[in-house]
């Protein structure tokens, strides 16, 4: 009886083993020996086919294809849209044309300006964009010129980000857009009022100690149309996709980013995190970089603008800030524009220190009334600010300043073997990717770089000023050592000897003063 048990016993512990085996699930199709010998059974018990011998083969593939039937699909998978699609699709509406354009279509001056022919003088001078780029731009332009309803436009120039660059386009404002910007200040500044007043009625029972210090005033804007300000820039990452509206800039901003050296991302939402911090985001960035980028590279032909009528009667001391086209002017030559800089001038308002084009007086207030008295005892003041005078407008190039041993500008001709029929073209060394061309009474500014002033060989970011004394020092607040007993000893006795002769003295003044009586 012990033999049969233990005989019986192996052969469960067999049968186990050989089931588990077959349970084992295969690393390819996820299926195991045990399941799919049993589904096979199950079919030729179903079926009983005649020969099951000679088609057992054919049947456990049966068995193993209907297995996977319900996890394929006929049905491909649908291709994912690339970003180059999406781009395609939108600048498709470039192409497309209304149907009433041709009557629409008159003999009327247009804002913009000829791209094409300003590519092709671009492409001779040796830089600029790509022809199929330049046509897509153009045709941005159009777009940007009949949604927003511009008066001018025309394309400034493209800087360059990490992720993706900036084709900026530069326009004149419209009437009615400067109330619309300075209503939103004056009701943030009014608001920012209320809340001050309410802040000091609601601690009048438990006044706050109040801090005794003043911060700097505050350098205002140019107003929109003059100054720094006096285009409005629109920006957008590729043709076709929507242009977005820089703000105005501020004093500021262009103050900090002469300090800063920060590249592009692409994004105008994205922080700019340096040192000093600067006072806004990308955007603002932005729009500093390419007020200064303008008021340092924006040139033209010496004699293609000159002063307006209403510049030239007024006093000496005030600076031109606009300028007319001289419509007599014939155009240079183009050997005597490379050789010479005196023959190009600027046209653009220097910016000064104070962040603007023209210098504000921070210790007047703009709502004080200043009677004669008060205007004499402020010229009195010896630190009444001396004025920031820059260079006036269209002055010529040959007089502007060298930068670490650096000319500011090179000149060239496009062509020296075709010199008759060459254009001249300049390039800005302290802004590198400025370029200017001229060609008869033609000529045009682009700036295409990384929005970067040339730093020199290497750049040093500016050392955080020190930290301020907490108290100042001095002998009312500096600890002592504590007496000796002899000297507490001395210090009495000689306020008593004080105390003393000062009432001899008293005493003596009542006496001499009953005498008297």
């Amino acid at each position: 009886m012990e033999t049969s048990n233990g005989i019986q016993d192996k052969s469960l512990q067999s049968a186990a083993s050989f089931k588990a085996f077959l349970l084992k699930s295969s690393t390819t199709s996820n299926m195991n020996v045990y399941e799919h010998l049993t589904r096979l059974l199950m079919k030729v018990m179903d079926e009983q086919p005649q020969n099951v011998v000679d088609v057992i083969e054919d049947m456990s593939l049966d068995v193993k294809r209907a297995t996977f039937d319900g996890m394929q699909s006929t049905l491909r998978d649908l291709p994912q849209i690339t970003a180059a699609e999406l781009l395609a699709e939108q600048q498709h509406l470039l192409f497309s044309r209304p149907e009433d354009a041709d009557r629409e279509e008159e003999l009327v001056e247009t804002p913009l300006p000829n791209v094409s022919e300003t590519g092709f003088y671009l492409e001779q001078a040796g830089v600029g964009l790509a022809r199929e780029e330049m046509q897509r731009v153009f045709l941005a332009l159009k777009q940007l010129v009949e949604t927003q309803a511009l008066m001018r436009c025309r394309l400034w120039g493209k800087i360059l980000g990490i992720e993706t660059s900036y084709i900026i386009a530069e326009a004149e404002y419209r009437e009615g857009e400067e109330d619309e910007e300075q209503s939103t200040d004056e009701e943030a500044a009014d608001g920012e009022g209320r809340k001050a007043e309410t802040h000091l009625t609601e601690n009048e029972t438990d006044p706050l100690p109040q801090s005794t210090y003043k911060p700097p005033p505050v350098v205002p804007k140019e107003a929109r149309g003059t100054g720094a300000n006096k285009f409005v820039y629109y920006v957008c990452q590729d043709p076709g996709l929507p242009w977005v509206k820089l703000p105005s800039v501020t004093p500021a901003q262009i103050t900090v980013a002469r300090q800063i050296r920060k590249f592009f991302t692409g994004r105008l939402d994205t922080p700019v995190v340096s040192y000093p911090p600067f006072p806004g985001n990308e955007a603002n960035y932005l729009r500093a970089q390419i007020a200064r980028i303008s008021a340092g590279t924006q040139v033209s032909p010496q004699g293609f603008f000159q002063a307006g009528e209403e510049e030239g009667e007024e006093e000496d001391e005030a600076p031109r800030d606009s300028y007319e086209v001289n419509t007599d002017f014939e155009g240079r030559q183009v050997a005597e524009m490379v050789e010479s800089l005196s023959f190009w001038v600027h046209h653009t308002q220097h910016i000064l220190k104070q962040g603007r084009c023209t210098w504000v007086n921070l210790a007047v207030r703009p709502g004080e009334d200043s009677n004669e008295e008060d205007v004499e005892e402020k010229e009195e003041e010896p630190d009444e600010p001396e004025p920031e005078v820059g260079p006036p407008l269209l002055t010529p190039l040959s007089q502007d300043a060298d930068m670490f041993n650096t000319p500011p500008w090179s000149s060239k001709m496009s062509s020296t073997l075709t010199s008759q029929h060459a254009v001249a073209v300049l390039r800005s060394n302290l802004w590198p990717g400025a370029y200017a061309y001229a060609c008869g009474k033609k000529f045009e500014n682009i700036y295409i770089g990384w929005g970067l002033k040339y730093a020199g060989e290497g750049y040093s970011p500016p050392v955080p000023s020190m930290p301020q004394k907490e108290y100042p020092s001095g002998p009312e607040i500096t600890e002592a050592l504590d007496p000796s007993l002899e000297e507490e000893q001395a210090l009495k006795d000689s306020l008593e000897e004080q105390q003393a002769a000062q009432e001899e003295m008293e005493d003596t003044e009542e006496g001499e003063e009953e005498d008297d009586d």
